[in-house]
């Protein structure tokens, strides 16, 4: 079998017999590729010369970026992209893109090439942050943005925010990272402390978001029922966890996207602590679901 695999590769002007995939146009393989997503392309790259010269190909790879990626370049010096052909851009747009003071990071997915976003808590507008008394930054490597926000104790809680961006049309889910106590490394052991866990079972806590269409979605939960959360009964306490608040939709008539969305547990009846919140996560819908276990930290 091996044998008949290098005979296909080898081509007529090989030592095989008869034509072979370097035989095959290489306007024909692109044409091939353009139905293929990026991770097979560079793999079929490295059977010959027609298949790696369509590998290069700027319309296979202009196919494969979204259509206003150009957005997403003004993001970055130009010196950066200036020069650069369709397939080193999409590998430059497929690595983090931070922007906002870099309280944003935008890339694209590897295999889809849509649009997706994370937006760190300091760009976030959270009730208190200002008093350490309520509220304190940790630096973490847990986080794409080296730190996070973490409530000892508050009666209000309350965390908003806003992005307006170009999104490529599709449909999107907006969640946020939580963790349930502050989490540390001591002896190069991941150790987590409960000591200011408290409130989250007393009142649910209620996600929202917004768009000026009128495009809404809420959810309400116990933040403390994460504890035997997956399928098989494991506990999630002292773990991040996707709280998901739901979906919008972007069509192709809207230029910018405005996406409004808090959190917020705001009866004062009793105190709350012991939270960690990260950043909110923009993913295409589907996306998502296919990233579900941790991909996208």
């Amino acid at each position: 079998m091996g044998a008949s695999l290098s005979n296909l590769t080898e081509g007529a002007n090989g030592s095989g017999v008869g034509p072979g995939l370097g035989d095959i146009p290489e306007s024909c393989v692109a044409c091939v590729f353009m139905y293929l997503t990026p991770p097979e392309i560079c793999n079929l790259a490295r059977l010959n010369r027609a298949f790696r010269g369509a590998a290069s190909s700027d319309a296979v790879w202009e196919s494969k970026l979204p259509l206003n990626y150009h957005d997403l370049l003004d993001l970055l010096p130009p010196e950066r992209y200036r020069s650069l052909a369709k397939k080193d851009i999409f590998a430059l747009l497929s690595r983090p893109v931070p922007y906002d003071d870099g309280n944003k990071v935008l890339w694209l997915d590897r295999v889809t090439g849509r649009v997706c976003m994370s937006i760190s808590a300091k760009a976030m507008a959270i009730t208190g942050i200002e008093d350490r008394r309520y509220w304190n930054w940790i630096p973490t490597e847990e986080s794409r943005f080296h730190v996070v926000a973490y409530l000892q104790q508050v009666w209000w809680f309350e965390v908003d925010g806003v992005v307006k961006f170009p999104f490529p049309a599709d449909i999107y889910t907006l969640s946020f990272r939580l963790h349930i106590g502050r989490f540390a490394k001591r002896l190069g052991r991941r150790v987590c402390n409960f000591e200011h866990t408290h409130g989250w079972d007393i009142k649910p806590v209620r996600f929202e978001l917004w768009t000026p269409d009128g495009q809404q979605a809420s959810y309400e939960c116990f933040l403390n029922q994460i504890e035997h959360d997956d399928a098989y009964g494991n506990s999630k306490r002292g773990c991040w966890v996707d709280y998901k608040v739901g979906e919008f939709i972007v069509t192709d008539a809207d230029p910018v996207t405005e996406v409004r969305y808090s959190m917020k547990q705001i009866d004062c009846t009793h105190s709350k602590g012991g939270l960690c919140v990260d950043s909110v996560f923009i993913i295409p819908s589907n996306l998502k679901e296919r990233k579900r276990k941790g991909v996208l930290k």
